[in-house]
């Protein structure tokens, strides 16, 4: 192993990479939003709604600060908003299930719509992106979320049979 991979492995990026997930050389940024609707399915209905969400909201709040820490480290040593940081595709996959019924099709389209949001960066996903360090890392994964969620809320509430409700 070579000094420069051994650089690459520590704490900060092993963990910002979703234990290395990051590292899959193609789509690294839909692998860690798989990570993060895998995740989804193993939780219980309940964080998604309801009184519950007085825990979850600041769960989530936590695990973002956690997640600008850790992209700022690893950033440190993998570049710039580096694809391989993809911690930040948890923290923005849940904010497109967030207050919707969990269901395994719900979260199928939060994916798919959550990364046709991240990916196209419509304003201001772009912009917030140029914020400093592991801010603009997350941040811009944040607003594709509630994107994402804005669009599945008005489905919902149209044709809820679209989402097998």
């Amino acid at each position: 192993m070579t000094a420069k991979k051994t650089k690459k492995l520590n704490v900060y990026t092993f963990l910002a990479t979703l234990c290395g997930i990051g590292f899959i050389p193609f789509m690294p940024g839909t692998f860690g939003s798989l990570a993060g609707y895998g995740i989804y399915l193993l939780l219980p209905d309940s964080p998604f709604q309801g009184k519950t969400l007085f825990y979850t909201i600041p769960i989530w709040l936590v695990f973002c600060l956690l997640s600008v820490f850790l992209s700022s480290k690893a950033e440190k040593t993998l570049g710039k908003d580096n694809g391989s940081i993809v911690i930040d595709e948890v923290c923005g996959y849940y904010v497109s299930v967030l207050f919707l019924p969990h269901n395994w099709l719900i979260g199928i389209y939060a994916f798919a719509l959550f990364r046709v949001f991240d990916i196209a960066k419509p304003f201001p996903v772009k912009k917030v992106q140029e914020l400093p360090r592991g801010w603009g890392i997350v941040a811009d994964d944040i607003i594709a979320g509630i994107y994402a969620n804005i669009l599945i809320q008005i489905l919902n509430k149209i044709y809820p049979k679209f989402f097998g409700l």
